[in-house]
């Protein structure tokens, strides 16, 4: 399988998807008006009710769902093969991604912007309100703790990457300066801010700053590898301070009203990610690489479980993904200027994010030459040095480190991937906050108060950061992931029967999500209790794993008594229409 083929595979699922299947999905069931006042409209607050532009707010959405869910998932994915990963990529997106994506936004601001929760409590029961607010807590938790894993203590202590996270955040802060007070255009915004990252990113390399965090890290090279020293546990001094700039990160973007900081850095890294995505397709377009000997299927049964239900949960976002559908209902939906907006921004990006996708599978499965070549470089043990490393090689194809500089290519490979986690992070952590006001905020005040609720989720964050190893965790993250992936379509599918509209589109892909992701979190609690604890060979592995496989079980008995309540829901509202109809 050449490169070539799968790109255009990637762009025929685009053009059907979205071109034909989504603009009938849009035209016939939801029919949008684009004078119907959104409640960006209504209620603009200048927090988190604010009309934005549909360009920015696509940029806002790709770079809100695409995280490293996308990137990460498929490069691990291939140790079953490359087929099965890639059928994944492009038939989760066309018949369930992109419709839980846009039906999320469209729910969200026909609802008035309301929450989930409170969805649930009107078209579920009154106690699948606080069963979802905690599913989502504990579920947002685990993206926390993936994510920060590998930016903590991977990405951030490359010494070549910090400058050039920090720049792009200050860009992202003029940004929002430039847009909602000076009034600026949006081309000029744009090339400035971004100009203004590119130039950070590249200072970031110079061999000046480089020594400069590594002296801050503390790094020494002893035979052959650049460590720095342990602090406590397995917490090196360059990890401790990679996991506190994660920490204030998150922190500002949780705290701070959505113009001011989220959604223009997020802006400002879609920027750097597209530019990244079409460099690397440039380099493929030039060096049209092969698989070799990449095999298309290896075996059913891999070191990260059995092909299902585990490879549909280690594809943690391309395909689908229930992250996005927190973005969709509690964010977008609450800055959409028009309703016909909804299927570009909604269901664009989500096929956006599918091609992305595809172009991490690419970094696995061509860029070395071979299946050694893959596991040589990191393998599915080490998903973020191959998708670096992978990407270099395309942007070398056209000469990217002869023009900047030795090492410019990882760098910028690096970068990109740090942006992929933060700039989801920090909107993690506001919705966190959200979620226990909303559930607890009655009985415990205090955690009305939006710093305490922020400190409170980045302490449970830290100590998953600090405590419970990268790979296993990721297994239980990707099932809680595409769990809630199956509990938004469940409410989407009864606030459609709410609405007298035709629900099937969602409904069977609600079934599918929801049998494999159920199936993922009994595996993920099987391995970690039998399989791994009697490995463990010191205290702290035995505590990491027993809290994978305790919040595996949690999530697990916590989505079964929402579903059973929601087939109690759908009941009633079939037996409502049937009785309408007769």
């Amino acid at each position: 399988m050449n490169a070539i083929v799968v790109l255009i595979l990637a762009l025929v699922a685009i053009a059907v998807g979205y071109g034909v299947y989504a603009k009938s999905i849009d035209r016939r069931i939801i029919q949008p008006d684009p004078s119907k006042a959104t409640p960006a409209k209504m209620y603009m607050d200048g927090v988190d009710f604010i009309p934005a532009n549909r360009n920015v707010l696509f940029g806002y959405q790709f770079k809100s769902i695409a995280a490293l869910g996308p990137i990460l998932g498929p490069i691990i994915a291939v140790q079953w093969g490359w087929l099965p990963a890639l059928l994944w990529l492009i038939l989760g997106v066309f018949f369930i991604g992109w419709v839980q994506d846009y039906s999320s936004i469209i729910v969200g601001v026909r609802e008035e912007g309301q929450t989930f929760g409170a969805l649930s409590y009107r078209l579920i029961s009154p106690r699948a309100r606080n069963i979802l607010l905690a599913f989502i807590y504990v579920y947002l938790l685990m993206i926390m703790g993936a994510f920060g894993i590998q930016v903590g203590f991977v990405l951030l202590t490359n010494p070549a990457v910090p400058l050039g996270v920090i720049m792009v955040t200050l860009a992202g802060l003029l940004a929002g300066q430039m847009t909602y007070k000076w009034k600026q255009d949006i081309i000029l915004t744009t090339v400035v801010t971004v100009v203004v990252a590119l130039v950070g990113i590249w200072l970031g390399t110079l061999p000046a700053v480089k020594n400069f965090f590594s002296a801050l890290y503390g790094l020494q090279v002893v035979e052959g590898k650049t460590i720095s020293p342990t602090l406590f546990l397995a917490v090196t001094r360059a990890g401790f301070i990679g996991s506190l700039l994660v920490l204030i990160f998150c922190y500002l973007g949780a705290v701070l009203p959505i113009w001011r900081w989220a959604q223009p850095i997020n802006y400002v890294a879609f920027w750097i990610v597209l530019f990244g995505i079409l460099g690397g397709v440039l380099g493929l377009l030039i060096g049209r690489p092969g698989m070799g000997d990449f095999p298309v299927y290896t075996s059913f049964m891999q070191a990260a479980g059995p092909l299902w239900p585990m490879l549909f949960v280690t594809i943690a976002c391309g395909a689908i993904s229930g992250w996005h559908s927190l973005v969709s209902s509690s964010g977008t939906a609450r800055q959409l200027e028009k309703e016909t907006d909804a299927l570009y921004v909604g269901g664009g990006a989500m096929f956006l994010e599918m091609f992305f996708a595809a172009v991490a599978f690419l970094t696995a499965t061509v860029a070395f030459g071979s299946f050694q070549g893959y596991r040589d470089a990191g393998g599915p043990g080490a998903p973020a040095a191959v998708f670096s490393k992978g990407l270099s090689v395309f942007l070398n194809n056209w000469g990217l480190d002869r023009a900047l500089g030795q090492g410019f290519g990882v760098a910028y490979g690096s970068v990109f991937l740090t942006l992929m986690a933060l700039t989801i992070m920090h909107l993690v952590v506001r919705f966190m906050r959200v979620a226990s006001a909303e559930a607890l905020g009655d009985r415990f005040p205090i955690l009305r108060n939006v710093h305490v609720g922020t400190l409170v989720a980045l302490l449970f964050t830290v100590l998953l950061i600090w405590f419970v190893p990268f790979i296993q965790i990721w297994g239980v993250f990707g099932a809680a992931n595409q769990l809630m992936a199956s509990l938004a379509l469940l409410l989407i599918t009864l606030w459609l029967m709410s609405k007298a509209k035709n629900y099937q589109w969602t409904f069977w892909p609600f079934i599918f999500m929801f049998i494999t992701t159920m199936g993922a979190l009994l595996f993920s609690a099987y391995r970690a209790f039998f399989m791994m604890l009697p490995k463990a060979t010191n205290w702290q592995g035995a505590a990491a794993q027993v809290t994978i496989g305790v919040l595996a079980l949690i999530l697990f008995v916590l989505a079964a008594i929402l579903v059973a309540d929601g087939i109690g829901a759908i009941r009633r509202y079939r037996a409502e229409l049937a009785k309408a109809t007769r």
